[in-house]
């Protein structure tokens, strides 16, 4: 079997294969690998190939470039990339410069707004939250405190009980700010989008584009095997071949 001949021939078989499998493009990048995980698992239980890579400046989900539409719309209506919120530690970290009263207040409040909505972004079905607070500043001068109130807004998945998840929202509110009176907060849901058309929700151990590249990579194997077997099967006919015809003369 000639060798030299059927390298060539085996390349030119796979390299549509090889085609395929470059056609990856990053979908998001500079993530931790929460947020990665997060993201990958939602587009393969949906049916599309996603990887994420390690970069010196985090992780990054790769797609491929025909499901890249596609993904951007699945993951926007399941909320993701989920949002970054800063911790109490966070915010109060010290820098070495004195804070003056207002500047304590205003980081006090967005620091209790931030705990808030990632403690509500853990809650079943919660996609995203928001939580904005206010808290005026008791006067030296008056002795009446003025009231606090608090807007919630949420972002859910299409299906939960929102009837039965606002009530828990609003007393979660109240319980986690000192003062706050029930009727003061409102919260107000938002579902989410639909998923996108042919896009289930379901898991799918295998993605089109998987079994495509399979298919095309077992006819590439086979035809390279059948073209080997059909030259080394005429190399080894042509000395009997030669010997015959001798013999007729």
């Amino acid at each position: 079997m000639n060798t030299s001949r059927l390298l060539p021939t085996l390349l030119m078989l796979l390299l549509p294969l090889l085609l395929v499998a470059c056609g990856d493009q990053t979908l998001y990048a500079r993530l931790d690998e929460r947020q990665a995980n997060d993201m990958v698992a939602a587009l393969r239980q949906a049916g599309l190939s996603a990887q994420k890579q390690a970069r010196e400046e985090g992780f990054e989900v790769l797609i491929a470039e025909s499901d890249f539409a596609r993904a951007v719309q699945l993951l926007k209506a399941q909320g993701l990339p989920r949002e970054d919120y800063d911790s109490l530690g966070k915010v109060f970290k010290r820098e070495g410069f004195v804070s003056t009263p207002v500047e304590e207040h205003a980081r006090l409040m967005h620091a209790l707004s931030q705990e808030l909505s990632h403690t509500l972004t853990s809650i079943d079905g919660v996609l995203q939250a928001r939580v904005t607070l206010v808290l005026p500043e008791r006067h030296p001068l008056s002795d009446k405190p003025r009231p606090s109130s608090a807007s919630v807004m949420i972002k859910h998945r299409a299906g939960i009980d929102i009837d039965a998840l606002v009530p828990k929202v609003r007393a979660l509110v109240v319980n986690s700010v000192e003062g706050l009176p029930y009727e003061s907060v409102s919260v107000v849901p938002f579902a989410a989008d639909p998923l996108p058309a042919g896009v289930s929700a379901s898991p799918s151990p295998l993605s089109l584009p998987a079994v495509l590249g399979g298919v095309l990579g077992l006819s590439c194997l086979g035809a390279a095997l059948w073209l080997a077997w059909r030259r080394g099967r005429a190399a080894s006919l042509e000395p009997q071949q030669a010997l015959e015809g001798g013999s007729d003369v």
